[in-house]
């Protein structure tokens, strides 16, 4: 099952239900809308959801806005997680190469803050890279949707947008390389943690297209991670709490040749095997 936000034609901002190319609203008996985050709350999501969308009218996917499906959630990433990742870190800058590679085999994974929600874009909204950057790059995770007992309940996409030049020159910048306006991309929807396919068969690809041409391409797997969602998740967790769920997007083994950086009304399109498409246009601040 796939659950979303939405604006309706109407202009009303709905957590929904998606069933094919038709979006079904979610009301509670007492008519109100609930969030993401509340219906996650549930201790089987998928069945209250089936409850609370029987027999209700749906709306054409195409008549409604895609919003970012998050609420009031934090979202966090994870760093170093893949082999590539780790590669792209260490071309960065010279002096902070043996710092990464120490990150990718410690024990103990790189966790930062990424957005909070106003900094978050959803499928067909901008996404930004700084006005103080000349190295810029997306970044395709996958994100794992959790609730406030930091349960693992479902996943979508992330986009982790990244400066590298500025993450390059010193690695204490890395909140101003990733934390910044439309910083984040997720979406389009999320896929609750039963219907996604096996973790050894979810497959990433990016693609990055300029003036309809692709520019970049690449794909990797899940089964390339160097770390489990278990053992991230409860890294997060340690003497910390989430009143509202989180996100956490989990790293990146997709990164562009270092002689690539995006441009102004480029478009990044991320895949996700048992997801979907999570596609943003690139402005500049």
């Amino acid at each position: 099952m796939k659950i979303l936000k939405c604006r309706l034609p109407s202009g009303e901002t709905t957590s929904a239900r998606l069933a094919g190319e038709q979006v079904q609203p979610i009301l509670l008996p007492d008519g109100r809308r609930p969030t993401i985050a509340e219906l996650l709350e549930a201790s089987d999501p998928l069945h209250r959801i089936e409850i609370l969308t029987a027999g209700t009218a749906s709306v054409p996917l195409a008549d409604v806005e895609l919003l970012p499906p998050v609420d009031h959630q934090e979202i966090w990433a994870a760093g170093v997680t893949y082999k590539r990742s780790r590669t792209a870190r260490m071309e960065e800058s010279e002096s902070s190469a043996s710092c990464y590679d120490r990150v990718y085999a410690a024990p103990r994974p790189e966790l930062f803050f990424k957005a909070a929600a106003h900094r978050v874009s959803g499928c067909d909204q901008p996404l930004r890279i700084r006005a103080d950057s000349q190295w810029n790059v997306p970044e395709p995770e996958l994100a794992l949707v959790l609730n406030s007992r930091l349960e693992l309940a479902g996943f979508t996409i992330g986009n982790d947008m990244s400066s590298r030049d500025i993450e390059g020159e010193n690695p204490l910048y890395l909140p101003q390389a990733k934390v910044y306006n439309q910083c984040c991309g997720l979406g389009p929807w999320i896929t609750l943690r039963m219907g996604m396919p096996k973790r050894n068969e979810i497959g990433i690809r990016l693609s990055i297209l300029r003036r309809g041409e692709v520019v970049f391409e690449g794909s990797t797997g899940i089964d390339q991670m160097a770390r489990s969602f278990e053992d991230l998740i409860q890294w997060l967790g340690r003497d910390n709490s989430f009143p509202n769920g989180a996100f956490l997007l989990t790293g990146t083994g997709v990164v562009p040749t270092s002689d690539f950086t995006l441009c102004p009304d480029d478009v990044v399109e991320i895949t996700i095997d048992g997801i979907g498409t999570l596609r943003n246009s690139i402005v500049q601040g």
